[in-house]
């Protein structure tokens, strides 16, 4: 049964994710995360009211619908951001998405200490929290434009796509822009927008859809969910008192947190792959030494303290390349009309992933050596 509830949020975030697509096209980018707010106050209502209904039926939907929020937004977000910046902004603006995501990771960790949120009596406040994101989007998003690209390209609409590029660009001159989308809209002039398995039937988007399907796949194998639920023990295991486990744990989505914001102010200067290398070679690294510490934890003394520092590194390394750079990369592989369908295609990805690695982590996690033999 807890498998199941755990794995309802990815098994949503799969709905999202292929809801995405043709949100985007329909009503557009900013439309799409408006709408998508419905889905975070329906689920913020069930939770408020779950326990007073004494219904886990009712957190089970909320976290569904909870995912299906995150499968829409985790997909349109960054598309809405990469397609608004600049060209040489770019993949630092869409790195900002990653960056709140870890934000809110780390908020999440803060509002569960158990002298806020997280005790036996205000839990179901704690999961209705998801409602103040929503309501801060609906209330500021309407103040913002449309992405200019899907103004032009996809509705044809040059007025407003000037519009909109002088909210977001200012005093600047536009003429240099204004040329370069113009010159995708006439290539794109006669197309619809692609569907999901047509990317996998082109030959000249092989590379792309390659490379969208291993780093999709990746982002949600690579272990770095795996390193947060192992966290609580480890740190118990290296002699963190249990009341001050909490604290430590907050420090793993900080981790997160920092790396993202370094990789949002290099990653024009480095670029993608590098960091997404990097990133991953790292995690390798501090991933093998974590389970080499793990398994001779009863030999030495002192190999509690290099898993917690691990689960340190393996996060930092985490946030340094894969967190951020996966979510931008179909906004530049693709154009204009192949774009949701990429996104489509990477997102119900990740959230596949993310499922089966929660249905089957506690599994898992019997025959693995944990501290003391617990199951964090």
């Amino acid at each position: 049964m807890w498998s199941l509830i755990v794995s309802l949020y990815p098994l949503g975030g799969l709905f999202g994710a292929l809801l995405a697509g043709p949100l985007a096209v329909m009503l557009g980018r900013k439309k799409s995360l408006l709408v998508n707010n419905v889905f975070v106050v329906a689920a913020a209502i069930l939770f408020g009211f779950s326990h007073r209904a004494g219904s886990f039926e009712m957190i089970m939907l909320g976290r569904l619908l909870m995912g299906v929020s995150a499968g829409v937004s985790m997909s349109i977000q960054p598309m809405y951001l990469g397609e608004s910046a600049p060209k040489e902004f770019r993949g630092a603006v869409a790195m900002t998405s990653a960056i709140f995501t870890a934000l809110g990771i780390v908020m999440g960790q803060v509002v569960g200490l158990r002298e806020l949120l997280g005790g036996r009596q205000a839990w179901p406040l704690l999961l209705a929290s998801c409602l103040v994101p929503g309501v801060l989007q609906l209330a500021s998003l309407p103040l913002l434009p449309e992405s200019p690209r899907y103004l032009l390209i996809d509705r044809g609409d040059t007025e407003a796509c000037l519009a909109a590029l002088q909210r977001l660009r200012g005093t600047e001159d536009l003429a240099a822009e204004l040329a370069e989308l113009e010159e995708e809209r006439v290539a794109c002039q006669g197309l619809r927008a692609w569907r999901p398995w047509e990317l996998f039937q082109d030959r000249t988007l092989r590379r792309q859809v390659v490379s969208l399907v291993v780093l999709g796949s990746a982002m949600e194998l690579c272990g770095n969910d795996s390193m947060y639920a192992y966290a609580s023990s480890v740190f118990r295991e290296a002699g963190v008192p249990p009341e001050k486990v909490q604290y430590a744990i907050i420090g793993t989505g900080c981790c997160e947190l920092l790396t993202a914001c370094i990789s949002c102010m290099v990653i024009e200067r480095v670029g993608r792959r590098v960091l997404l290398i990097g990133g991953y070679c790292l995690m390798t690294c501090w991933g093998s030494i974590f389970t080499a510490a793990l398994c001779l934890q009863s030999s030495f003394p002192w190999m509690p303290y290099l898993a917690m520092s691990c689960i340190f590194a393996f996060i930092l390394s985490f946030g340094i390349g894969p967190a951020g750079v996966t979510g931008i990369l179909a906004t530049e592989l693709f154009d204009q009309m192949a774009r949701p369908a990429a996104y489509m295609v990477c997102g119900a990805l990740m959230w596949i992933m993310l499922f089966l690695v929660g249905l089957g982590f506690p599994f898992i996690m019997v025959g693995l050596p944990l501290p003391q033999g617990e199951l964090p």
